[in-house]
Formats: C-alpha cells, structure tokens, sequence
C-alpha cells in the first residue's frame, strides 16, 4: 500500500511538471503578442465555464449545454485563433536543423579566412573551437567575450600590441566566448623539444579535450591544427578548410575517427620528410 501510495504520487507529479512545463513554454513564447491577451480571456471563459458546471444545485441544464458544446469546438477554434503563431512555430522548428548546419559552415567560413590573412602577415594566432568536451574552466580564467564569429574581430583580437592578443580565443557554438585563455601545454614526450609555446598548448587542448584547436605561427606563418593530440602542420587554406568541415560541420563519429586516422597520416608523413620545427 505504502509502495503504491508514492508510485501514484510520483506519477502525479511527473503529470503537473510536465503540465506546467508545457502551459509555461506556450505563454513564454507568445509573451508581448495578441495571442496572450486572447489566451487570458479564454482562461477566464474557460474558468466560469468550470464554476457554473460544478454547482449542481442550480440545475442550470441549458449553460451546461451550451458550454459544453463551446468546449468540444475550443480546439477548433484556438487552430483557428492561433494559426500565424502556430505556423511559425512550425517553421521555426523546421528549420533549426538547417539552421544550425548554416551556423556552422558560417563559422568555418569565418576561421579560414581570418587565419588566412593572418598567416599571409605571420601574425600569431591560437584559436581553440569547442565541441561535446566543455571547456568552461578554461573561459572562467580568460577574458569572457560575447561577440558573434567574425574574421575582422578575430584579427583584430591577435593583432600584435593588442591587448587580447596574448593567449588563446575560445570559440563555442557560433560566438567567440573568451580571449586571452591560458591552454595546459602537452607533456608527450615524444614532442620535439624545439615546438614553441604556442604549438605546446595547441597539442595540450587537445589532448585533454575533442576541441580542434588552430594555431598561424608568427615565426613562419604556417598554419597548423590539433585534434585529439594529433598535431597537422603547415597546412594550406583548402586542407584547413576541408578538415574544419570534418571536425566542426558533420557530427559523425565516424568521420571523426577517419579524420584522426587522416591527420595521423600526415603527421606521419610529415615526420619522414623531416619538417624542421618551430621555435615558439
């Protein structure tokens, strides 16, 4: 009995949550427009409705009949009230799914041209873009931003004598979310001891995270990439591009695994040719 008591319970609760979640998100959206006026006065009809039913003892059998037959055509009538916000409503969630896609090739998009033009003056850059792994921690002891992606602002952010220029920028969903990030620096030993600062902390990230995390070497202005402690060097803008679409675009995991596969690969190759590093 006991045990049925608090199954009951727990199942009437879950009912109201999930009531009031729902009522609660309807109003929220419709917050500031005509439909909320329009819902408060059928909750006030509706409300009266409910009073003179349940009084039985006026035996008011025509109301009753009339209110009953206005319920069972409220449906109707609310499909009717609230059809242009039902019908962006719809598009809206129809297209969150191209939206997001479009958010994220807009962010690619915006990374390769600014490390682009970055790597064409030789100016330092460390970028490190968030994926499932959060990397809060890193933000909380940066400078929080909350700027839209941009080429023109990631620029002027690594542009020397800025002031934001030291350290990494964190880039999470479409916005850059922090600026001068200090990065954990790799402790493989298998590191070249002459790999600079920058590209330690590049290989550090990404080993302690599946962020993907771009670095323009001042020295040369060869771009590189991280991911997953692989280490890509002196890549050109097109093999930049093709990989963030990889890593950043597509959500597979196996395109994750045969992107790690592929920089592996080059990194490899990479090593045979006997690339000299880069101090810094």
């Amino acid at each position: 009995m006991n045990s049925f008591f608090w199954i009951e319970l727990l199942r009437a609760v879950l009912q109201v949550g999930v009531l009031f979640l729902l009522i609660y998100g309807v109003l929220y959206y419709l917050r500031g427009t005509r439909a909320a006026i329009i819902i408060a006065g059928l909750f006030i009809i509706g409300l009266i409705m409910a009073i003179i039913v349940k009084i039985d003892s006026l035996s008011l059998d025509v109301l009753s009949y009339v209110f009953d037959a206005f319920g069972s055509s409220l449906f109707v009538a609310m499909l009717v009230i609230f059809q242009p916000e039902l019908r962006r409503a719809l598009a809206q969630l129809g297209s969150f799914i191209a939206r997001q896609g479009k958010q994220r090739r807009e962010l690619v998009s915006e990374i390769v041209t600014a490390v682009t033009n970055m790597s064409r003056r030789k100016c330092g850059a460390l970028i490190v873009v968030e994926r499932r792994f959060n990397l809060q921690t890193l933000i909380d002891d940066s400078i929080p931003l909350d700027i839209r992606i941009n080429a023109l602002v990631l620029e002027s952010i690594f542009f020397p004598n800025s002031p934001l220029h030291d350290g990494a920028v964190i880039i999470r969903n479409n916005k850059i979310v922090a600026a001068r990030a200090i990065l954990p620096l790799t402790r493989a030993e298998h590191v070249s001891r002459h790999l600079g600062t920058r590209h330690r902390a590049a290989l550090g990230v990404s080993e302690e995270s599946d962020a993907v995390t771009i670095v323009v070497s001042e020295e040369t202005g060869f771009i590189s990439l991280a991911y997953r402690g692989v280490f890509n060097r002196d890549i050109g803008p097109e093999e930049l591009e093709e990989q963030l679409e990889q890593l950043i675009v597509m959500k597979d995991e196996g395109e994750f695994t045969e992107t790690v596969k592929m920089l592996e690969e080059q990194e490899n190759a990479s090593e045979t040719e006997g690339k000299e590093p880069e101090n810094e």
